[in-house]
């Protein structure tokens, strides 16, 4: 039985292609794998953006912390719990001015945290969220998995990178692409994620 978070950051709503498809990759594994399922959504319910409470606080024994302190620390462990207890995560995302949008900007900013979620040994940064699969589905109207615009993605290569720097190493990507190249361009990219996330359920069964 599988625990599966759920992370949704798109402010689109119904229209998200990244939370359609991150949605049913979600409760496609829970059908196959059984479980329990648990949904952040990181628009209706945002992660706070950091503040100099947490900041502190972080760093403080719990017991010399303000309570100004203890609420930016308890709300963002409570993030970093939900990791923890997932085996699978589901993260989807939605590219805003080539980048991932400002609500999932806050919830890394909240668990990327030294000595919780990372740690240096050596100098060496070690991820500490270890053992976990993670599906990553990001979408964006034009394409910039390769071409002349692969370089202004810094939505991708960016979540990749924090994903790994906490030890969430195993991610598989589902890429949405080229939806505003017309009708029969977005039609061809929703045939493709489609088709990806039935064969990527079907190797569950």
């Amino acid at each position: 039985m599988s625990k599966i978070l759920l992370i949704t950051s798109s402010p689109r709503g119904a229209e998200s292609l990244s939370t359609r498809f991150a949605t049913e990759i979600a409760n496609g594994i829970r059908m196959q794998l059984g479980g329990s399922l648990t949904v952040r959504d990181l628009v209706a319910n945002p992660a706070p953006h950091i503040t100099s409470a947490y900041i502190k606080g972080r760093m403080m024994a719990p017991n010399v912390r303000t309570a100004e302190e203890t609420q930016a620390v308890e709300r963002a462990m409570e993030l970093v719990d939900e990791l923890r207890a997932a085996d699978v995560i589901v993260l989807g995302s939605g590219m805003m001015n080539f980048g991932p949008s400002s609500q999932l900007k806050a919830w890394i900013d909240n668990i990327t945290w030294p000595g919780i979620t990372f740690s240096y040994e050596a100098g060496i940064p070690r991820g500490l969220l270890t053992g976990k699969m993670v599906y990553l589905v990001t979408a964006a109207g034009g394409v910039f998995s390769q071409g002349v615009y692969a370089p202004f993605d810094f939505q991708t290569n960016y979540l990749l990178h924090m994903l790994d720097f906490i030890g969430l190493t195993d991610v598989k990507l589902i890429r949405i692409e080229g939806t505003v190249h017309g009708p029969e361009a977005a039609q061809a990219a929703l045939a493709s994620a489609d088709a990806t996330v039935k064969s990527l359920l079907s190797t569950m069964a």
